[in-house]
């Protein structure tokens, strides 16, 4: 058990991602309909930690930021760089942190150029020494995919513009503000998406059918199957199941029965939805007492009705009709 309680969910997602395999489908099927445009074997780890120092006018700046999974793609001599964040929560500054996280993705490579020019041939003309670049030098492209992997839909930004009070600019500026938006995949919505690598389209399939909590269509599709451990505690991780991750932890052979951890998860919420009815029971019968209680004091000091319906609205955070009701009900 103490090895399982170790276990953190963002880092076995980035485990997932970073397969090359996972890491290419998951672009291909997300942002061009299934068309392999990414390669696996062109793929080849980058450092995650994007960090910098901002130097503005004698005036210097750390800013921090480590992604969760970045990716070089080769074309040829070139290559594009791929970013990957893993998102639990909806977060309402999202298009800012992906703007941020890749302009410093940008940054770096401005200045190991910078450097590097430095080490070479001396620059050629003032406009080159001002900046570090020659009249050449181009950076790399680079795009970034947000995961959210929350039960509910999305209800945040989707792009800086979103995160801006549109209605207090003049028309006349608007056209002019530059937007930065977020490439964002979430579980909802994910069957238009055309993955074609069985851990991703599993990974999907399985995380929407639990959250609509039809696990009779797994146990259909998955009766006689069986997937990976790395699978099962990816899906443990993304949902924040330690039900399906101790279930993966425990399987053998690196293979999972996925019928049976969700049998487990099934049965395990099942309980959970008694406990809380209980606890929601006990909850509004100590309110309703409270109620009584306060009303049955008021009759008994013999102070008005309205009397007591302003104490329950102040004590017990009833609407004026609420109180009014329950006032009626026990100055009985």
């Amino acid at each position: 058990m103490a090895v399982k309680n170790k276990l953190k969910p963002d880092i076995v997602l980035k485990n997932f991602w970073r397969d090359n395999d996972r890491f290419a489908d998951l672009f291909n099927g997300s942002l061009f309909h299934g068309e392999k445009i990414l390669q696996p074997d062109m793929l080849s780890e980058s450092d995650t930690d994007v960090s910098s120092v901002l130097k503005f006018n004698g005036h210097a700046e750390t800013l921090g930021r480590i992604l969760d999974v970045v990716k070089k793609s080769s074309y040829g001599i070139d290559f594009v760089i791929l970013g990957l964040e893993n998102q639990m929560k909806v977060h309402y500054a999202m298009p800012l942190r992906n703007m941020t996280a890749d302009a410093l993705i940008y940054m770096k490579e401005y200045s190991e150029t910078v450097k590097r020019n430095k080490q070479s041939e001396p620059l050629q003309n003032d406009a080159e020494f001002l900046s570090g670049l020659r009249r050449e030098d181009r950076l790399h492209a680079v795009v970034t995919i947000c995961v959210y992997y929350g039960e509910t839909d999305w209800d945040g930004p989707y792009s800086l513009l979103d995160m801006l009070d549109l209605q207090h600019i003049p028309k006349q500026l608007r056209s002019f503000v530059n937007d930065y938006k977020i490439n964002l995949i979430q579980i909802h919505g994910s069957e238009e998406y055309r993955f074609q690598n069985s851990d991703v389209q599993d990974f999907f399939e399985i995380m929407r059918n639990i959250y609509r909590r039809d696990y009779r269509k797994i146990e259909e599709v998955y009766k006689t199957r069986e997937i990976s451990t790395e699978l099962g505690l990816a899906i443990g991780a993304a949902s924040e199941s330690t039900v399906l991750m101790n279930e993966a932890l425990k399987s053998r052979g690196g293979v999972m029965n996925m019928c049976t951890a969700l049998q487990e998860l099934e049965n395990t919420s099942r309980e959970k939805g008694r406990i809380e009815g209980k606890i929601e029971g006990r909850i509004e019968g100590k309110i309703e007492g409270k109620i009584e209680g306060i009303v049955k004091i008021c009759k008994d000091f013999g102070a008005p009705q309205e009397t007591a319906v302003e104490k329950l609205q102040k004590e017990c955070d009833l609407t004026l009709q609420d109180a009014r009701k329950y006032v009626k009900m026990y100055y009985l």
